[in-house]
């Protein structure tokens, strides 16, 4: 085996090999490599050949070598082995660096089945290994402690809907998404997606409030050539996009009655047929909706379908305002920050004291996408170090001392036994800055109870905290 010779062919056909070849003697020399092996570890021909193996300290090799037994130096050549092994490893360059390779290892034997060499391939993969580890990186990103799939909260109430987003994603049944704007109902939608059971088939939104009733129909359900004017193709709509995933209709409280039966249709049938034809489409897909208006509301005043909205009130998930959640602020505010400073590789250190205390006490009615726009315009206007009160939004500063408890309130308590039901919520949710939990505590109702009642009376809590 070690004076090995191989027929002029084979060795053109080796070195045509994109992957390195080593041939090792049964007693672990090398006795051949091929161009590759070469270029892959930077080691030349004559720099291996005679040399041992182990000189690549292959981290797979090392429990190989370990279990060797019956004076067998590596266990490759125990006759209880299997004959070919597969790994992944490192190999030592010859420059000292590491190399992250798919190894195959075959044993060679004579015609008496006796061992009597190897023959090993290695494959780059640092590619492949570099990506790996990008993605578990993500991955742990997406679940770590500020993040749950991109959406930052450790508040109980944040923590609650995570829970519900766990159990709605391994259902195929319509899900709801009710919050303020700004809230993240889109992360939520999201998130739905990436756990649930159609995470690898398509995922399609579509803005409701975006377009009107024309276009709106024609999104959603596609149109043929000349099924009006201006139609000069044929089109795909987004249900029949979103085929075997999940299709998320935002502001879905906005769309048009006419559009709401067609809708009512899909949702019942999982048919549609594409504007101008009356071929129907099957199709298979999850809905996710989301609104930040009062459906209940919206039926009473007949502008939206009651049928519709229990085919869509299946499982609901109710975001909490920024307000209700003001624990999670700091978080949020070091996430965008962070994410700011990777952008921009602008020196802003977080915020001082007293810009945290404005961020604390302000009503936030835009949520989580004013903190957001608030964030950006401080980053902006800082030259470097911390962000500090002269920073903020003029908006901000001018309306941080609009919402406070009147002292003689507190001072003789309000018997809300006096009042209607409408008039006591309102009081309540002024009292407690607009956090519902707090509220229903105050009324010695559940929180439920208090959404319903805002429902009810279609309280719009930013009036209520805005005068």
């Amino acid at each position: 085996m070690k004076n090995m010779a191989l027929a002029s062919p084979w060795k053109k056909i080796i070195s045509t090999m994109n992957d390195g070849l080593m041939v090792v003697s049964e007693d672990g020399t090398v006795v051949m490599v091929n161009q590759a092996f070469e270029k892959l570890t930077g080691f030349t021909e004559d720099e291996v050949i005679g040399q041992p193996c182990t000189l690549l300290e292959c981290d797979a090799c090392e429990l190989t070598l370990e279990t060797g037994k019956n004076d067998i130096w590596c266990a490759l050549f125990d006759p209880g082995h299997e004959d070919i092994k597969r790994c992944r490893c490192n190999v030592k360059r010859k420059d000292g660096t590491y190399m992250a390779a798919l190894k195959n290892a075959s044993v060679l034997r004579d015609d008496q089945g006796t061992a009597i060499g190897s023959v090993e391939t290695l494959m780059d993969i640092s590619e492949l290994d570099r990506l790996d580890r990008k993605v578990a990186q993500l991955s742990r990103k997406l679940e770590s402690e500020e993040g749950f799939y991109g959406i930052i909260g450790k508040s109980t109430g944040m923590q609650n809907v995570f829970d519900v987003i766990r159990k709605a994603a391994k259902s195929d049944a319509p899900v709801i998404i009710y919050g303020e704007s700004g809230t993240g109902k889109e992360l939520v939608a999201q998130a739905i997606h990436l756990i649930g059971n159609r995470r690898d088939k398509p995922y399609v939104q579509l803005n409701c409030a975006a377009l009107n009733e024309s276009l709106l129909e024609s999104e959603l359900f596609g149109h043929t050539k000349g099924a009006f004017t201006g139609a000069l193709r044929h089109r795909t709509g987004r249900f029949e996009v979103a085929n075997g995933g999940d299709i998320f209709l935002d502001e879905i409280g906005d769309i048009p009655l006419s559009i709401q039966v067609k809708l009512l249709r899909v949702i019942e049938t999982n048919r549609f047929e594409r504007v101008g034809e009356n071929q129907p489409i099957h199709v298979d897909v999850r809905l996710i909706t989301a609104t930040n208006r009062n459906l209940e509301a919206l039926i009473q005043a007949d502008s939206f379908r009651e049928d519709l909205f229990y085919r869509i009130n299946v499982l609901p998930i109710y975001l909490p305002s920024l307000r209700e959640r003001m624990e999670d602020l700091p978080g949020l505010v070091s996430h965008f920050i962070e994410n700011m400073q990777s952008k921009t590789h602008k020196e802003i250190a977080g915020l001082t004291r007293g810009a945290m205390e404005k961020f604390m006490t302000y009503h936030w009615p835009g949520n989580i996408r004013e903190l957001k726009s608030a964030l950006e315009y401080a980053f902006v206007i800082a030259e470097q170090g911390p962000i500090d009160i002269a920073h903020l939004p003029p908006k901000i500063l001018k309306e941080m001392n609009h919402i406070r408890v009147d002292k003689q309130s507190v001072a003789r308590p309000i018997n809300y036994a006096d009042l209607s039901k409408k008039e006591a919520l309102i009081q309540v949710l002024r009292e407690s800055n607009g956090n519902k939990s707090e509220a229903a505590r105050i009324l010695g109702v559940n929180r439920v109870t208090v959404w319903n009642r805002m429902k009810k009376y279609g309280i719009d809590i930013q009036k209520v905290l805005v005068p």
